[in-house]
């Protein structure tokens, strides 16, 4: 068995080491190489879609209880398995503080043992009957195979949700890794050793080895995460092939902070909000608008909870490790100087820390007087820059947070029920949260509005993404029908347009 370490591609239970071209894996916190990792070629995706067709027909006959023990064995795999050298390796590669590295895959166990579950509930729904003694239902079976292209921020656990409900209806799974976590993506597939051979694969590559995923008619669905552009791109490629897809586009999503937020509560969740994994977050507070009254008291609060945050390697006692790459920090730099340029106060931040001149690093930032002209209200960040509007009051917020083409999330700190109520019902968003931002929900739909993405991952909406749906009529006592042709005369008008007696 090839090492990880050197390029290789997975299928069900083997690693094989892959004849295409070769790439450093590079820390961005040191910028030293870790590895290197591989990128399929043509001839190798071809091959493994074969044989993972072929498997997800035994995998689509196999009964229900079958398929849910297998995925219950496949959790308690992950559950046993020490994952210590896979966030080791997502550290390394994309610059995760090690605790989110490890809590991101020890915790995606739980989503297989759902979807077990309610595959194995819910398969088809019966219908009360349009005519007597006739049995009338539709039942969900699988598309065939999905490819699933995954993000680098969080490449363990989004992969779980989408593979996670496409093996629970049938399918069969091809993996195409972010090549910023190649490494740890491939670490984590040896959980799936003892599932059914071929049925689940991992291909290693760039944005073309994704593309030929998509246009390959051998694969039956997509599952993509990733930036607005990207997105659009999948989606329309899937299309073209009527080929069904879930876009998850990210965001740049809201805060509100009303007159009646608990001002310490919001500040440390505005923290965790905006600088969680250093801003790379979908669903990371990126625009923020602070009602007059509480806007100074807030900034000061806010300030005073980033101060405790620490910046560092992701291997150390830290929670800002490095942006993922130097184009990732070029565009923070730039979306930072044109707030400047046109007004916005830097209150904490705004640079690049002087301890940390080498890899991707940049201080959590908080900017007070922006207004709408800024690039940075209309783009997604995807770093840790939080910006404060403040707004005369709750509705104006509520509009103006709903001003933006993204509609991923958007969150609220108050006490008043009512303005709790109405956020929840105004917000132009997919998911919202109250005094509790960017918490998920196995059994609830993740997805977005506008140009955030279309379809939706997790809950009964996620598992319908990867099935489609039979009508079948079934009449157990065949009898002529009385509207089957030929039709009696009397239903016909006679020459002169009257009706027969």
């Amino acid at each position: 068995m090839p090492d990880i370490l050197t390029p290789c591609y997975y299928l069900a239970p083997e690693f094989h080491p892959s004849k295409g071209t070769a790439h450093p894996v590079i820390d961005p916190a040191t910028l030293a190489e870790v590895a290197q990792r591989g990128e399929v070629t043509a001839d190798e995706l071809n091959q493994v879609l074969i044989r993972v067709n072929a498997a997800q027909k035994q995998w689509a006959k196999m009964d229900a209880k079958t398929r849910a023990a297998y995925l219950h064995k496949l959790a308690s795999r992950i559950e046993a398995t020490d994952m210590t050298e896979c966030a080791i390796l997502m550290s390394r590669e994309m610059g995760k503080p090690y605790p989110e590295a490890i809590g991101e895959v020890a915790n995606c166990a739980p989503i297989f043992r759902y979807y077990a579950e309610m595959a194995r509930d819910e398969a088809g729904k019966i219908a009360g009957t349009t005519q007597a003694g006739s049995f009338q239902f539709a039942r969900y079976e699988p598309l065939g195979v999905s490819a699933h292209i995954m993000p680098f921020n969080f490449p363990i656990l989004l992969m779980c949700w989408t593979v996670a409900a496409s093996l629970a209806a049938g399918n069969g799974c091809v993996v195409k890794p972010a090549e910023a976590t190649t490494l740890s993506t491939l670490e984590f597939m040896k959980v799936f050793d003892e599932m059914p051979a071929d049925l689940i694969a991992c291909l290693p590559g760039g944005a073309e080895v994704g593309k030929a995923l998509v246009d390959s008619d051998m694969t039956h669905a997509v599952a993509f995460t990733g930036s607005v552009a990207a997105g659009k791109a999948v989606a329309a490629a899937a299309g073209a092939r009527l080929k069904l897809a879930v876009i998850e586009a990210g965001g740049s999503d809201p805060m509100v902070i009303t007159a009646h937020a608990p001002i310490e509560v919001a500040a440390a969740g505005a923290v965790t909000g905006a600088f969680h994994l250093s801003g790379q977050v979908c669903t990371s507070t990126e625009r923020m608008y602070v009602v007059d009254s509480v806007h100074d008291e807030f900034v000061s609060a806010f300030v005073a909870e980033t101060a405790r945050l620490r910046i560092g390697k992701g291997l150390e006692k830290s929670e800002i490790g490095p942006l993922v790459s130097k184009a990732a920090r070029d565009k923070v730099e730039r979306l930072v100087a044109d707030a400047i340029a046109k007004g916005a106060r830097v209150e904490c931040g705004g640079r690049i820390p002087a301890a940390f001149n080498t890899g991707w690093f940049y201080e959590p930032t908080i900017l007070t007087n922006c207004s709408s002209d800024m690039d940075i209200l209309n783009e997604e960040v995807f770093g840790p820059v939080a910006a404060i509007v403040r707004v005369s009051d709750f509705d104006t917020a509520i509009s103006m947070a709903n001003d933006s083409p993204f509609g991923l999330g958007a969150s609220v700190f108050t006490t008043d029920l009512g303005e709790a109520h109405e956020a929840i019902e105004r917000f132009e968003a997919g998911m919202v949260w109250v005094n509790n931002p960017m918490i998920d929900n196995d059994a609830l739909p993740f997805g977005g509005w506008k140009n955030s993405g279309i379809g939706r991952e997790l809950g009964r909406m996620g598992l319908d993404t990867f099935r489609r749906s039979k009508m079948a009529i079934l009449d157990h006592k065949p009898v002529r029908q009385d509207w089957w042709y030929p039709y009696p005369d009397e239903w016909f008008l006679e020459a002169g347009g009257r009706k027969h007696a």
